[in-house]
Parts: C-alpha cells; sequence; structure tokens
C-alpha cells in the first residue's frame, strides 16, 4: 500500500499467496468499438505496438488496411508489427510474401518521413545476409531518419537484426536505454501504477425517525391545556380581578421565559444523555462479520494509518491506544459501507488515511473527546429558568388564593381541577413537544453533519484521484521503461560472456513476474508487474547460454542472478503446461538435471471485465512476455538440436529483396 509520499507496506502479511494486489484501470486506449472506422482501429494498434502487444497490432493494422486506410505511415507499421517481437526465420511463406508485396508498393507513396523510414526498413531486411562491408549506405540512411522513426526501428526489429550490422547499432541503442530507464521520474510514479482505483465516498445516513404517534398527540394535550388554563384564568378574574390581572401578567411572563429558556436546557440534558448510553460506533458489526476478511484488513489498515499520522506530543503506541474506540467506531463504519463482493480494503485506503487524518487534526484541536462545550447550557440562562419556574409556582398558588378567597366552594372546587388538568395536559403536552422538536432539531444536525461528512470525502476523494490520475504512468511510459530494462540487462550479459552481435545465432528474453508482486494492467492489455523475472538465452555456435535475475520494476535493483550453459542436445524436451485457474508453465527439460517449471503467467480470469475475451487477454499476456518467440526457440532446439541451428544461421537466411 502506498500513501502517496512513496513510502510503501505490505498488507498481505497475513497472507499466504503470492500475490500482493492486483487492479485493472478501466482506460478505454485498447478497445475498438464494434463500429470502429479503418482509422480507428489503426489508432489502437499502434498503440499496441507501442506498448508491447505486436501480436493484436498486426490484426488491427492489417484489419485497416484490408479496409483501404493505406499510406506510408500505416504501412510504416504495419511491417513493425510484423517484425516485432519475431525473429525473421520465423516468418511464414505467406507472411514474406505479403512483406515482399508491400516493398513494392513503397513508391507509390507520398515522399515524407515515413516513407524513408518505410524504405529504410525493407533496406534493413535485405542487409541481413550481406557481408558487413555492405551495410555502411543503409546505417547512413537509417541514422539520418528523426530519432523517433530510427528508435522504432530499431526496438521492434532488435530479433530481426543481426551480426555486424546489430554490432554497429547497440552502442547508441545501449546509450538511448541509459538514458531513458529512469526517465520522467520513474522511480517516484511507478507506484501509481499499480494503486487500485479508489472507490466513491460514502457516509452513513442519518437514523431514520418514527415519533408520529408522539407528534399527533400534541394538539389534543396543548388543547386540553389551554381550555383548563382559560377556565382557571376566567375563575380568578371573576373572584379578584384585581389581584388576578397582573398575577397573570407575571405568570405569562415567566411561562414565556420557561418556554425560551428551558426548551434550550432540557434539549442539551437530553442530548446529554443519549450521548453517554449510545455505543462508540454508530453501528455495529455483528459477531460473525466482526472477524470476516474484509473487517480485518480494514482493522489493519486503520491500524497502520493512525500508527502513521500521529497528533503532536504523543508517540504511535500512545495514540493507538487512545484512539481505540475511535478507531472501533469507524472499523465499523467502513464495514457497513463498504462490504461487497469483490471489493477489496485497497480501494478504500483513501477514506481509511483521510479518517486517521481527520481523527489527528480533531485531537490536535480539542474536538476529538471533549464533545462538552457543545452540550452545556450558559448558567445565567439555567438561573433565570430556575427563578421563571419559582415565579410561575407562587403566581399560580396566588391565583388559586384568590379564587378561594373570592368565590364559593364550587368554584374553588372547579378551580382546583382546571389546575389539576391544565398541570396535567401542560406536563404531558410539554413533553411531547420538546421531544418532536428535539426530534426535529437532532434530524437537522444530523444531515448537517452527514453532509460536511460526505463533502470532505468528496474532497478527499477528488484530491486523491486526481494525484493518482497525474501520477500514474502511462502505458508507453511503463513499456519504455521495461524495454530499457531489457535491453540493458541483455548488453551486461554480452559484455560477461565477452560475446559480440557476430557471436549470436539467435537470442529470447522471456519475461515473467517474480513473486511476491502487485500487479495491474488496462483494460484489455497486459499485465504489468511490480517485480519481474528476466531469462535471457544467447544462442552461440558452442551452445545455450541462459541467465536469469529478478527485477524490483520501481528502482531496477537486481537479485537473485542465475547462470547456466548447455549444449543443444542437453536440452531434451520443452512443454507447456496451461491451468485456467492457475496459469501457464513452461517446462524445460535437460538430459543432464531436473526439469524446471518457470511460471509464465498466472491466471487472471477472475480479473476479466464482462465484455473481454479470456482467450484474447492470455494471448496478449503471453505476448507481451516474449512467450511465444522463446517456446519456438527452445522447442526447435530441443528437437533438432544442431540441425535446427545451421538451418536457422543467420548467414543461410533467403534474401529480402529490397524495392529500388
Amino acid at each position: 500500500m502506498s500513501d502517496g509520499s512513496g513510502g510503501t507496506y505490505n498488507t498481505a502479511a497475513y497472507s499466504t499467496v503470492g500475490i500482493q494486489a492486483e487492479t485493472v484501470h478501466n482506460s478505454q486506449v485498447y478497445i475498438v468499438p464494434p463500429d470502429a472506422s479503418p482509422q480507428e482501429k489503426y489508432k489502437v494498434g499502434v498503440r499496441f505496438l507501442e506498448e508491447g502487444v505486436p501480436s493484436r497490432a498486426r490484426e488491427l493494422i492489417g484489419d485497416a488496411i484490408a479496409h483501404g486506410h493505406d499510406n506510408a505511415e500505416v504501412r510504416f507499421h504495419w511491417v513493425l508489427a510484423m517484425l516485432s517481437a519475431r525473429a525473421y526465420h520465423e516468418l511464414g511463406a505467406e507472411e514474406l510474401q505479403r512483406l515482399h508485396y508491400a516493398s513494392g508498393l513503397v513508391g507509390a507513396y507520398a515522399e515524407g518521413e515515413w516513407k524513408d523510414a518505410l524504405r529504410v526498413t525493407f533496406e534493413l531486411l535485405a542487409m541481413l545476409s550481406t557481408p558487413d562491408g555492405g551495410t555502411g549506405r543503409v546505417l547512413e540512411r537509417l541514422r539520418a531518419l528523426p530519432p523517433l522513426r530510427r528508435e522504432a526501428i530499431l526496438h521492434h526489429l532488435d530479433l530481426v537484426l543481426t551480426g555486424g550490422l546489430k554490432d554497429s547499432l547497440w552502442s547508441e541503442h545501449r546509450e538511448r536505454a541509459e538514458a531513458e530507464r529512469f526517465g520522467h521520474d520513474r522511480v517516484q510514479r511507478v507506484w501509481a501504477y499499480f494503486e487500485p482505483d479508489p472507490i466513491g465516498p460514502r457516509a452513513l445516513p442519518p437514523r431514520p425517525r418514527t415519533d408520529a404517534t408522539g407528534q399527533a398527540a400534541v394538539p389534543v394535550r396543548a388543547g386540553l391545556f389551554a381550555v383548563s388554563v382559560g377556565v382557571f384564568s376566567v375563575l380568578a378574574l371573576l373572584a379578584e380581578p384585581a389581584t388576578a390581572v397582573p398575577l397573570l401578567l407575571l405568570a405569562g411572563g415567566a411561562a414565556a421565559a420557561l418556554v425560551r429558556f428551558g426548551r434550550a436546557w432540557w434539549y442539551q440534558e437530553h442530548r446529554l444523555k443519549a450521548a453517554g448510553a449510545r455505543s462508540p460506533a454508530p453501528h455495529t458489526v455483528g459477531p460473525a462479520s466482526a472477524s470476516d476478511g474484509f473487517t480485518k484488513s480494514v482493522r489493519q489498515s486503520f491500524q497502520y494509518y493512525f500508527g502513521v499520522h500521529v497528533p503532536r506530543g504523543l508517540t504511535a503506541p500512545q495514540w493507538l491506544s487512545l484512539s481505540a474506540g475511535v478507531r472501533d467506531g469507524l472499523v465499523a463504519e467502513i464495514a457497513v459501507l463498504y462490504r461487497e463482493s469483490r471489493i477489496g480494503v485497497d480501494r478504500v485506503n483513501w477514506l481509511i488515511r483521510h479518517l486517521a487524518e481527520d481523527a489527528r487534526d480533531r485531537h490536535d484541536d480539542g474536538t476529538l473527546f471533549d464533545q462538552g462545550p457543545q452540550h452545556r447550557t450558559p448558567v445565567p440562562a439555567k438561573a433565570l429558568c430556575v427563578v421563571a419556574f419559582i415565579v410561575l409556582a407562587f403566581t399560580t398558588f396566588g391565583l388559586l388564593g384568590a379564587v378561594a378567597s373570592g368565590s364559593g366552594a364550587f368554584r374553588t372546587l372547579l378551580a382546583v381541577l382546571a389546575l389539576a388538568g391544565a398541570f396535567w395536559s401542560g406536563r404531558t403536552a410539554a413533553t411531547l413537544w420538546l421531544q418532536a422538536k428535539d426530534e426535529e432539531r437532532e434530524v437537522a444536525e444530523e444531515h448537517r453533519a452527514y453532509q460536511e461528512r460526505l463533502a470532505a470525502r468528496q474532497a478527499a476523494y477528488q484530491n486523491w484521484k486526481s494525484y493518482l490520475d497525474t501520477t500514474r504512468p502511462s502505458e508507453l511510459e511503463m513499456e519504455t521503461w521495461l524495454s530499457c530494462d531489457k535491453t540493458l540487462f541483455v548488453d551486461e550479459a554480452l559484455r560477461h560472456y565477452q560475446l559480440t552481435w557476430r557471436d549470436l545465432i539467435t537470442h529470447t528474453i522471456l519475461v515473467t513476474p517474480a513473486r511476491p508482486y502487485k500487479r495491474g494492467r488496462v483494460k484489455g492489455g497486459p499485465w504489468r508487474y511490480s517485480r519481474y523475472s528476466f531469462r535471457l538465452f544467447l544462442v552461440t555456435q558452442d551452445g545455450v547460454r541462459e541467465i536469469s535475475t529478478e527485477f524490483d520494476f520501481t528502482d531496477g535493483k537486481r537479485e537473485n542472478e542465475q547462470r547456466s550453459n548447455y549444449r543443444f542436445d542437453a536440452l531434451s524436451s520443452v512443454q507447456v503446461t496451461e491451468r485456467s485457474n492457475v496459469g501457464y508453465d513452461l517446462e524445460l527439460v535437460l538430459t543432464n538435471g531436473p526439469a524446471r517449471n518457470i511460471r509464465v503467467k498466472d491466471a487472471d480470469t477472475h480479473q476479466l471485465a464482462p465484455d473481454e475475451n479470456a482467450q484474447e487477454i492470455a494471448e496478449i499476456n503471453l505476448n507481451a512476455a516474449g512467450f511465444i518467440h522463446t517456446f519456438r526457440l527452445l522447442e526447435g532446439i530441443a528437437a533438432d538440436g544442431k540441425k535446427w541451428i545451421e538451418r536457422n544461421n543467420p548467414n543461410n537466411l533467403p534474401p529480402f529483396r529490397a524495392p529500388d
């Protein structure tokens, strides 16, 4: 997991699986609509070619040409797609015929850099079986091309160019790889490619309120209270008007003061009691779900981010202990909001990080635990309520005394009954009314708090998504960095064995994942890995030299390098095992040693989108790994031994006639 600062930690600490994380970016760069025009197919085909999937590029660009989209630029990319990741001897008779036909079209295209690049490409093919001394003119024309065209030819004809021709080009090719290997802030940006697309913000909505019965009773109780007070007041006025009028006015003022200040006091006391009785978690999870995999991952993630974002003056252990209750509540909330099929905690880590930062900030400003101030009623308001209640009580008894002294027993009894009715109905009506107002105010506060939480999370989500979008490398950048790594690895192997390209018959490099790794891909594209295993086979007249090493794709550091050499007849057999729920394994059997199993790719069926074809994606990944060429090479050597080498020696290649 990454926090955006370049630091990472392992979210799979409790997992025995070698895959740490997987993500598929929902991009449309590789998607070809059913009604796509030839121009659109060509553009996607070029993208596949540039980003390491020439097999799909051949299909799409060829389809565009078949439907009339043909010029020097299109044909140039088609030729590169035909030759990319393939040796010349792998081309079938039909493919060679198509290349010869295409070479005859060059003269009809408009003059320009694309036509020049296409002509040079065919001239390089014609030089394959030419003595080294006759390549000077072609090399001059190659170097005269624009840099992008020249580098594209060198990159995609890597397995086609051999001998002295490649020796003369290798130095500048290696220098370009050294210059671009860590370009565009590779070390600071690669992590973002494997970061999953964040899932959108959510927040627990306010709890539903169902107090309709109590609210319906308020008018009845209030009406009874009004009648009782009216009867009592009339009786007092009839008995002693001079005494009753000031007492009634005083009682009215005291009642108004009680309503004005007593309502807020009652509300705050009610909220304090409710807060004291409420569980720290806004929602709780049941015993079964509290220990499920998702909740456990959420809990671990909260513990990590709370340990990273620590308030001032506290150590991480102190903060983790102090915030245990807060974390429990947040864990329960996230588990309720995001527990759904196939959603991993990596997609909500942005929110967990935001909540950890928010808890730290609220602790620093004193609002995380101390909720008291917003529930306290000022002392003067409380004192005014007490005084108003005492005044109301004295005026009530004064009015009752006036009725008793100025009227007979019947009116006095009626006044007592009216007073009792007013007390009962008033108390009930006031309680119901206060509860109803409390409900309204609490709903309004919770709704406001919900909107504020959601808005804050929306802002955090947009910030994180924008940061990912600007940081995440493009497919072209990922492929360029990988190509540079492979080039420098091959160069180091040649230096170690003191070989030149003249000494090689052919070579191949197999790029496979190295566990444990993170992997990611764009929808419709190949998997890319945070750790790779490079396995290079150098085929010379004396035998096969095999060099393997593991690469950390972020910084290009290598480890676990191994070398082995064997004769052609030592390679007994090569076979591929495909298991849909596991992946592809390549098995090499040597006559003088145990069989070696090489995991070419892991299964990805569970990671496919509904509109993706499993077989097509598998072929894309095998092609990007260099598997097709490697398997054909090793299979041919295992079957024919020295005869295969003699038959496919670059010096014995049939000539390719370039256009005039």
